[in-house]
């Protein structure tokens, strides 16, 4: 099988190499009088080459060749245009933003589209013009933006009615106003990082998103000191599905935010506390109990996956006011738990009192070896 993809892959490169070749050093060399024979098929003109062959060359290349090959002449760029759904510009470490304001008109069939920066370069403009353009748009990441106002925030609003993922990780510009503008136009939403967001993520925030975006399954949060009880509260009454949340560094939290989770968001899997250091035994046992009174319905339901539900990642690092009794009992009752090397899945740095706590299978190891008989009795 591997072979066969290797031969297909070598033909292609094969059929691919030489107008390849002749397109990207400038357009200088041509074609040329004689052509490019390609099985038979004589290629005098850029215009000449199969769709078919071409979309498959470009699939095969990175986004900045692609970007090139879309410059080659009109056919190759209305080839690429109306088949790229997918476009990842952070190799762009500079003129980002004019790059995205030439090509956000030309791609207009984009569902996925990466613009991650390692310096500030977009500017409100540049999601202007792709919210124009770009109504198909599913998945965005504007991680670092720290140029973007309010301005972008309301494009996104009203231009991306479909959008299911953003990202807008570090974004400190944004306010918590335009926020709960974007959620009432993108209800869609299923995967939000707002991770750093200190003035956008707040409980108004919060509370539209739990109005607004049932669908919701995952939510970074870290490090948005603004959010409180209120906030996460309203969140889980909304957001039935929630799968992951990350609350790191969220230090006005209490265990009324972790009861709230507990009772009214069944398929939590992963939930991180780091720092969260007003939570105590109480949240704990209110996972716990939840886990237990859920037991008879998702027995039922999941025709024994049962041990395959529940939390299967839990970060209460440095959340000094929890005790051994209370995570043990965690432990015992959510098997996806583990606190044995490798795994990991439990992570508890800074609590030296809670090294008593094991996951079964660490137990169940530390048996093993001391039922081994040692050579030297």
């Amino acid at each position: 099988m591997a072979g066969e993809a290797k031969g297909r892959r070598e033909d292609l490169n094969l059929y691919s190499e030489k107008p390849m070749m002749l397109a990207f050093d400038g357009g200088k060399s041509g074609i040329g009088a004689g052509g490019v024979e390609i099985e038979g098929l004589v290629i005098t003109e850029w215009k000449d080459i199969p769709m078919e062959l071409l979309l498959r060359i470009v699939s095969l290349v990175d986004d900045r060749t692609l970007i090139m090959a879309s410059g080659v002449c009109s056919g190759w760029r209305d080839a690429i245009c109306s088949g790229l759904t997918h476009l990842c510009l952070s190799w762009c470490k500079n003129n980002m933003n004019n790059l995205v304001l030439s090509l956000a008109p030309k791609f207009t069939k984009l569902q996925t589209l990466v613009l991650r920066q390692d310096k500030p370069q977009l500017e409100d403009n540049a999601v202007e013009t792709i919210a124009s353009y770009c109504h198909d748009l599913q998945d965005l990441d504007l991680s670092k933006s720290f140029k973007l106002s309010d301005l972008s925030l309301y494009a996104l609003a009203h231009g991306f009615p479909n959008l299911t993922k953003l990202n807008i990780s570090g974004c400190t510009a944004f306010s918590d106003v335009s926020l709960e503008c974007l959620t009432e136009r993108c209800r869609k939403l299923k995967t939000l990082n707002l991770c750093g967001c200190v003035n956008g993520a707040t409980d108004r925030a919060l509370q539209a998103i739990g109005r607004n975006c049932s669908q919701l399954q995952s939510l970074n949060l870290g490090w948005c000191e603004n959010v409180s009880d209120v906030g996460v509260m309203s969140l889980a009454y909304g957001c039935p599905d929630l799968r992951t949340l990350d609350l790191c560094g969220c230090v006005c939290i209490t265990d009324d935010s972790v009861i709230a989770l507990a009772d009214r968001c069944p398929r939590l899997r992963s939930l991180c506390l780091y720092y969260c250091r007003n939570i105590t035994d109480r949240a704990m046992y209110s996972l716990v109990h939840n886990r237990v009174k859920n037991k008879p319905a998702m027995w039922e339901s999941m025709k024994g996956r049962y041990d395959e539900e529940g939390l299967k990642s839990l970060n209460i690092s440095q959340c000094t006011a929890i005790t051994p009794p209370a995570v043990q009992a965690l432990c015992d009752s959510f098997p996806a738990l583990h606190t044995c090397s490798g795994r990991h899945s439990l992570v508890m740095s800074g609590c030296s009192n809670l090294t008593s706590v094991h996951c079964a299978c660490a137990v169940q190891a530390h048996h093993t070896a001391s039922s081994i008989p040692n050579p030297a009795h």
